[in-house]
């Protein structure tokens, strides 16, 4: 008797597909530690985006970049402006608050910052500096797409008001 095949399911395109393979247990226990593993990603981020507004607004760790260990003076555009969603966001994103916003709004303050101060100084970012500007943009442009991941403040702020 000749081996049986299954039928392969359309694709949302109308496509037909294969049937997927099951899943090696290191898939499986891969996929299992996703979601924590893009909460320590996002917290990471997090961290360092603040760092780098707290640097500009405080003068902490190293000062500004080119300031010699200074700050930026308040309310100059773009830079203070900047530092400012840098440190709020950077925090909001660290702490899993209102996670997809503060990294889209953060993802367009270095994509800005990336085309606007980066770009004349060459196309490439290892050309013009832009290496944390563009890796920020895309870090935050995948939060807004994937979330916070399982430990995020919002959770506990969703069971709290369940319960």
């Amino acid at each position: 008797m000749p081996p049986t095949t299954t039928a392969a399911a359309p694709s949302p395109s109308g496509e037909r597909t294969a049937p997927a393979a099951p899943a090696s247990p290191l898939v499986e226990r891969l996929d299992a530690a996703r979601p924590y593993v893009l909460s320590i990603f996002r917290i990471v981020v997090g961290l360092l985006f603040a760092c780098h507004g707290a640097a500009s607004l405080f003068g902490v760790l190293g000062g500004a970049a080119g300031s010699n260990g200074g700050t930026i003076a308040a309310g100059t555009w773009p830079g203070w402006y900047a530092a400012v969603i840098q440190l709020v966001g950077g925090a909001l994103v660290l702490l899993g608050v209102g996670t997809r916003s503060a990294a889209f709004i953060a993802s367009g303050s270095m994509a800005y910052a990336y085309f606007d101060v980066h770009q004349a100084g060459g196309l490439f970012p290892m050309q013009n500096g832009g290496e944390a500007s563009a890796m920020f943009a895309w870090a935050f442009l995948l939060l807004v797409f994937t979330g916070p991941g399982a430990l995020a403040l919002d959770r506990v702020f969703a069971r709290g008001k369940q319960g």
